[in-house]
């Protein structure tokens, strides 16, 4: 019962950041989870592949459900690279590991069971991000990240901390920003 209101708090986070964040069909959102974390242990501790698999699930079928990329940041044993469908990573260099519970962490290890065409790559620049637990996601979002406030801030008993991205402001006191861009 558990891991089943943990997806759902997974689909309502992941719609509610997809609206406020604008995502639109293609963008992609990386997401940075801690299972550990998510179960009330210490971050690294207790990687849990049921967990991961509940998470993935809320996230993945939403972000189908929206046309949105989803890309898996590995743990800091893989250097924090990144799982999604190949499809999705054309000019991007992909490299050969396959992550396991504890060389990558369960959220990337399930990620990559189940994506149509599995690929690793070491970084991405994305367009809004999910870190559930403390994973340190910012290195994969694009300039200039923005945090979002959302209606929930756990996942499970995992702090969860959201951003989007937005064109960088150039011109200074004189120059005329679009709203929609913001």
């Amino acid at each position: 019962m558990e891991n089943l209101k943990i997806k759902n708090e997974c689909e309502k986070a992941v719609e509610e950041l997809i609206s406020v964040a604008k995502l639109k069909k293609g963008s992609i959102l990386v997401v940075g989870c801690s299972t550990s974390e998510v179960l009330g242990d210490k971050i690294g501790t207790n990687s849990d592949v049921d967990t991961a698999k509940e998470i993935f699930d809320g996230i993945y079928n939403t972000c189908l459900k929206h046309g949105v990329n989803l890309a898996v940041q590995c743990c800091e044993h893989l250097n924090r690279a990144i799982v999604i469908d190949a499809d999705a990573v054309t000019g991007y260099d992909i490299v050969n590991v396959i992550p396991q519970k504890k060389a990558g962490g369960s959220l990337a290890t399930v990620a990559y069971e189940n994506f149509n065409s599995p690929a690793v790559i070491e970084e991405i620049r994305a367009d809004a991000g999910m870190d559930i637990g403390n994973t340190l996601i910012g290195m994969h979002l694009k300039k200039v990240a923005v945090p979002v406030r959302l209606s929930m801030n756990k996942i499970g008993k995992a702090n969860v901390v959201f951003a989007r991205v937005r064109p960088k402001f150039i011109g200074g006191i004189r120059a005329i920003y679009n709203p929609d861009l913001l």
